[in-house]
């Protein structure tokens, strides 16, 4: 019997499933519930014929590889976004047609695959992206009241130290505009304080990790760069050559080249945000604040770029390095070694 590809369109209720043979022909197309169970019952009649089984990044799609791989499916996770150049050339888009062109791509080989990450990295990254929703809360509340109260021409005094006693001494002798805004400084409250409980479960996770406290020792680099670097990256083994990290984490520049044209632009960001935003953050720690120690000589590199360039240009240079250290100490199980200046 020929090879068989199995193409999976993956929505929240239902998957749409397409086989096709090895001379392209559809041997079978159907829908189920996204339910790993379902989806492996419906197809261990060809198990053992079953080359691989394709299906594109997304929410569910972590959940979904793992459960059908620990079943003995061979699947394949690929890119959204070339799933996407190609699926969007069809005139009629289905979830019958997305499955049929996943099956296709399956066949013909023609995809990028897409390491699936880890259980522990999706739950160190489920907890640094609650962070960062806690953190994003608090601001968007302190932007709501500082603007709700410049509409009564009211401003923050800045003597006090805390915000809650600068807000409510803003509004004494005004009780209707203080009952409007007091629900908003207890949300506040509630949000720094969940912000605090994930920011220090994922300190405690810094602390036992030997990985994260090797990263740690590299100037700039604290917990939440620490934690989010290994969540994001999951095993080094990924990556031959640690400067391939730059690329992946989307601070390289984009290249576009044409017969006679052939220039760079400006970094690519195809990789995860929150990773290139803390790396950022602090390769800008070690650039602005880091006055002397172990990671002088990155920092005197970077300032030699921001004569030359400027100060953003030389923070991306100095991130992008950054995450190249990372991996080596990763992958070699080092620390960081200083160098004399």
């Amino acid at each position: 019997m020929e090879q068989l590809f199995v193409g999976l369109d993956v929505s929240k209720d239902e998957t749409a499933i397409c086989i096709r043979t090895q001379s392209g022909i559809v041997k079978a197309a159907f829908k189920k519930p996204t339910d790993p169970d379902i989806i492996h019952r419906a197809l261990i009649g060809d198990l053992q014929h079953i080359r691989c089984v394709v299906l594109e990044t997304g929410r569910m799609a972590n959940w979904l590889y793992n459960e059908l791989s620990q079943r003995g499916l061979p699947m394949v996770c690929i890119d959204a976004r070339q799933a996407h150049a190609v699926l969007s050339q069809m005139h009629n888009k289905t979830d019958e047609n997305d499955a049929a062109m996943l099956a296709e791509l399956a066949r013909t080989g023609f995809y990028k695959r897409v390491e699936v990450k880890s259980r522990i990295a999706q739950q160190r990254r489920a907890l640094l992206r609650a962070r960062e929703v806690a953190i994003k809360s608090r601001m968007n509340v302190e932007n709501t009241i500082r603007g709700l109260l410049a509409s009564f021409g009211i401003r923050l005094p800045k003597h006090l130290k805390t915000y809650d006693q600068r807000v409510r001494t803003a509004l004494e002798g005004q009780a209707e505009l203080l009952g409007i805004i007091l629900p908003l400084l207890h949300l506040r409250t509630e949000a720094l304080r969940q912000a605090a409980a994930l920011t220090k479960d994922m300190a405690r996770q810094a602390r036992v990790d030997d990985t994260c406290r090797r990263l740690m020792t590299i100037p700039g680099v604290g917990a939440v760069s620490a934690v989010t670097y290994v969540a994001m990256i999951d095993t080094p083994d990924r990556f031959a050559k640690s400067r391939s990290v730059g690329a992946y984490i989307g601070l390289t520049s984009r290249r576009y080249q044409s017969g006679d044209v052939d220039y760079g632009g400006r970094i690519s960001r195809r990789g995860d945000r929150m990773l290139r935003t803390v790396l950022y953050e602090a390769a800008n720690s070690l650039l602005c604040r880091v006055k002397s120690g172990p990671g002088q000589h990155l920092k005197n590199w970077a300032k030699a770029i921001k004569k030359r360039t400027s100060h953003k240009k030389a923070v991306v240079a100095l991130a992008r390095k950054l995450a190249v250290i990372m991996h080596a100490i990763w992958k070699d199980g080092t620390e960081f070694e200083p160098r004399e200046v």
